[in-house]
């Protein structure tokens, strides 16, 4: 039954843009550049490089480590 509603990490995207002001393609660049790092670690890069909160944060590292993974 497909709602066409973001589920999961996604579904934290609109409210991130909103927060932040950048697209997720920019976080989402950002976490290239983090490559070999754990996922935690990841999360709090960008808590405390770009202020963000965790929720939001833990999002877009989960997202960007799902998308890594389907490429391989």
């Amino acid at each position: 039954m497909a709602t066409g509603k973001a589920q999961g990490p996604a579904s934290y995207f609109p409210s991130i843009e909103k927060a932040y002001g950048k697209p997720i393609n920019h976080w989402l660049k950002i976490l290239d550049g983090m490559k070999g790092k754990q996922h935690m670690e990841m999360v709090a890069a960008l808590k405390s490089e770009y202020e963000m909160g965790h929720g939001h944060a833990n999002a877009l590292v989960a997202y960007h480590r799902a998308q890594g993974e389907a490429a391989d």
